[in-house]
């Protein structure tokens, strides 16, 4: 037994050669080695392209927001906003719709009033406003009258839904301010069918608890798929209140 090891360890052993001189073994074994070298580069690499493999990820993507603001108004009075309120449409395709800012026209009916007064609309007689004119930016059929919009301008009265909106005047601070302390949750997965390979951004030590209190933070909850709207707006430098004025709306 110890010689055995011995030999082992201290014995080197060189592999016997025959050297064969024929030209047509030396030829074939050529054209072998090209045939396989062909078929390696060619059409494993080349042609099949062997070296990688595809295949079309399977994945979707799913936004809940969430938040609730509450508003105060003369038009309105005492008034909730939830999640039915504000999120226009409902369901959108890789993407969410939030309202900010409002407009209200309250109690329209079809009928007669003053048009909304511009430079083509403000006027002194009737001959100025043309009976049948709907113009580019008009709210409705001019019916040729002039008539008082307040007690210092006149303007070309209009078949449309009465009182006209305006939207000159932009509320501010935003109607729906508190839509900055809204939070939406983004879950995405992604499926490799062929490589039974699947991933998602919720990892699996996530619980529920978790997720009803955290709330994504870079450096504490780096893994938080819950995401603060006024934050998301300030790390791309801009200011949520002020967006929200001038957008009605918010989107991803």
């Amino acid at each position: 037994c110890c010689q055995e090891v011995y030999s082992c360890i201290f014995d080197y052993n060189t592999p016997r050669i025959a050297l064969i001189k024929s030209r047509k073994v030396g030829l074939l074994n050529r054209v072998i080695q090209l045939l396989i070298l062909a078929y390696v580069i060619g059409w494993v690499f080349v042609w099949e392209k062997g070296y990688q493999d595809f295949e079309t990820v399977v994945s979707s993507v799913n936004s809940k927001v969430k938040g609730v603001a509450v508003t105060n108004t003369s038009e309105l009075g005492l008034r909730i906003w939830d999640v039915a309120d504000y999120i226009i449409p409902a369901q959108e395709e890789n993407a969410f719709f939030v309202m900010t800012n409002l407009i209200l026209t309250q109690n329209q009916s079809q009928g007669y009033c003053p048009e909304l007064p511009d430079t083509k609309t403000i006027c002194n007689f009737s001959h100025k406003c043309i009976r049948g004119l709907v113009g580019t930016y008009s709210n409705g059929l001019q019916t040729g009258r002039c008539v008082s919009y307040n007690k210092t301008i006149r303007t070309c009265e209009v078949f449309a839904w009465c009182p006209v909106e305006n939207d000159m005047k932009v509320p501010e601070p935003a109607f729906l301010k508190d839509a900055e302390n809204f939070t939406v949750l983004i879950k995405n997965n992604i499926w490799y069918p062929k490589f039974k390979f699947s991933k998602r951004n919720i990892l699996p030590n996530i619980s529920t608890d978790y997720l009803k209190s955290c709330q994504y933070n870079r450096v504490k909850d780096p893994f938080c798929p819950i995401f603060r709207l006024g934050a998301m707006v300030e790390e791309s430098g801009e200011s949520f209140q002020e967006m929200a004025i001038q957008v009605c709306g918010w989107g991803n």
